[in-house]
């Protein structure tokens, strides 16, 4: 803590503090909770942040807010003698402001710093007080605001997210924030309990992978564990602000881990018992997946869109301000919370076979919902897409080597309908013609050449029009259903876990995609998904597998596997290297759970 009496000592002070290290400054008057503070000073997400009286910059924002100080200096060189003296505090230095107003000179460096174009975010307080009283008046009337708040009261709330699923609101998050708190008091951190509920997870889809009674229950209760560690890391992380670039690439990851794991673990019990439901299986994380691809493609074709309205849109907010409808509307497309409370429930009750024909009857009802919702939106409203968003979707289709050769010789397309037409083509191409083949066929060879042409049509120009967004989702549910279906026609022993493996390989290298477009730093490098082939080329490959080692023995399991770990290690080592690296992003994750 130190005190600086003019912008000139300022200066003098930010000139001793490292480069790579937060600043803090704050008006000595401020009156205020210490929970407003900790927002303002203390959250690593921002390049810089403020409330009233008191001001935090990261290392990005540095040289504009010497700028900005060195400017105070100039204008309190000039200024009048016997004007008040003023001053900030450097690297959580306590500012003085020699003067007996309300003004403060900690709010005019955060509106400088607004002016020079860096993004100062100013939390919101809610019944929280931070304050910079002009006189023992109104000092007295904020410490008596500052008491009649419960503080901790409010910080639990906010731990909360402020939208999330029907399942997690009333029946998790209730207790799992005082979790949390206990997590915080004894110095635990959020990657610790994120590491706690993947393992929890992977104990579950052990249990289940017994295939007795016993076994199954004892998974259902640790899944359910899982998720109250699942949202206590996120609530930890609110609630004592605890936010990291590596924290980031594990929640972003150890979801879909864990529910994939379980699938293969429920997959195992069940062959224990003599049923084989890999199909099934692989056939849930094929469409959930896709689920998400949906989302994440819609949301970032229209994340920054001009004039983003429809009449649906119109209708889904009048609905949404009647109430009850709002959690009915979150508890049908089966969120999070909802998918694993069901699945756990099945499993424990159930049999595996039947927990996955719920699980795909669910998803799909679900998946239908929201794309029809989506697709209306899309053709009734006027949006313009920006740059950004269609270069988003660009990265988010995966295309590779092949489809780029194809962009490159075909025609300007005239119709905004033409790449989602061209996907849509080129999927039902190469999954009925796999489909109608069957297994040792060189047709599906024939079908995923062609599908690698309408691939390469259907990104030849930018993504900018209305259905745009649907182009990602097709073109996962081509390459994951072509393998599907050839592992399902394979009668190969190991096939269809081998294909699992597969598709959790290139699934997880699409979800590291997405959270790093999310992060604001752009997909994989192009180099790494080139030398994976891209989405067509994959399909290319698995289909000439399929042709050319049909009448070896476990030819074609031997050569998923050896693509999975190949894939796999590619994608995990760019992966790690990029999200443990400094450069990579806290990403934020406050929108409520996702499907």
């Amino acid at each position: 803590m130190r005190t600086a009496t003019d912008a000139a000592a300022v200066t003098a002070e930010l000139a001793t503090v490292p480069t790579h290290e937060r600043v803090a400054l704050v008006d000595p008057r401020f009156v205020g909770h210490v929970h407003a503070l900790r927002l303002a000073l203390t959250d690593p997400r921002f390049p810089a942040a403020a409330v009233r009286g008191a001001l935090s910059v990261q290392a990005e924002a540095r040289t504009a807010l010497i700028r900005a100080v060195t400017a105070a200096e100039r204008t309190e060189a000039t200024a009048p003698t016997g004007s008040a003296a003023r001053s900030v505090a450097v690297a959580g230095a306590t500012a003085t402001d020699g003067a007996a107003t309300a003004h403060s000179r900690v709010d005019d460096l955060a509106a400088a710093l607004d002016a020079e174009g860096v993004a100062v975010h100013r939390p919101e307080l809610g019944v929280l007080v931070a304050d910079v009283p002009a006189d023992a008046e109104a000092q007295a009337a904020a410490r008596d605001a500052v008491a009649a708040v419960d503080e901790e009261r409010v910080r639990l709330r906010s731990a909360v997210k402020a939208r999330d699923g029907f399942f997690t609101t009333f029946c998790i998050s209730p207790y799992s924030r005082y979790i949390a708190r206990w997590c915080a008091r004894r110095g635990l951190t959020p990657n610790q309990v994120t590491t706690a509920s993947l393992l929890t997870a992977l104990i579950a889809a052990a249990c289940a992978a017994t295939g007795t009674r016993p076994g199954f229950v004892s998974a259902g209760v640790l899944l359910i564990a899982s998720f109250v560690l699942d949202c206590t890391d996120g609530q930890l992380a609110r609630y004592s602000l605890q936010y990291s670039t590596l924290g980031a690439w594990l929640d972003a990851t150890f979801d879909r881990a864990k529910e994939y794991a379980y699938y293969a673990g429920l997959a195992l019990g069940a062959a224990r018992g003599g049923d084989d439901v890999w199909a099934l299986a692989l056939g849930a994380m094929v469409l959930q997946t896709c689920r998400h691809v949906v989302d994440f493609a819609f949301n970032e074709a229209n994340h920054d869109a001009t004039g983003n309205t429809s009449p649906t849109a119109a209708l889904s907010g009048r609905l949404d301000s009647v109430g009850w409808t709002v959690w009915v509307r979150r508890m049908i497309v089966l969120p999070i919370g909802e998918r694993w409370a069901m699945i756990a429930v099945l499993t424990a009750f159930t049999t595996p076979r039947i927990t996955f024909y719920v699980l795909l009857i669910g998803c799909a009802l679900a998946a239908c919902y929201t794309t029809a919702g989506r697709v209306l939106r899309s053709l009734t409203r006027r949006a313009e897409r920006t740059d950004r968003a269609a270069h988003a979707l660009a990265e988010l289709a995966d295309s590779g080597p092949l489809a780029e050769l194809v962009a490159k010789a075909a025609p300007h397309r005239a119709s905004s309908y033409l790449a989602p037409l061209s996907a849509a083509l080129g999927a039902a191409a190469v999954l009925a013609g796999t489909a109608a083949a069957g297994f040792g066929s060189w047709v599906p060879l024939g079908c995923a050449v062609l599908y690698a042409v309408l691939a390469g049509v259907a990104v030849a120009a930018p993504l900018t029009g209305p259905l745009d967004w649907l182009v990602p989702p097709l073109f996962r549910a081509a390459e994951y259903g072509t393998i599907l279906i050839l592992a399902a026609y394979a009668e190969m022993n190991g096939a269809l876990p081998a294909a699992f493996g597969l598709v959790a390989a290139v699934a997880y290298h699409h979800y590291d995609t997405v959270y790093r477009i999310r992060g604001g730093t752009g997909a994989p490098p192009r180099r790494l998904v080139r030398a994976i082939g891209g989405h067509e080329g994959r399909t290319v490959v698995v289909t000439a597998a399929v042709a050319l080692l049909h009448d070896q023995n476990q030819g074609f399991t031997i050569a998923l596997t050896a693509l999975a770990a190949v894939i796999a290690l590619a994608v995990l080592i760019e992966s790690i290297r990029f999200w443990v690296s400094s450069g990579a992003p806290a990403v934020h994750d406050e929108t409520g759970e996702p499907a």
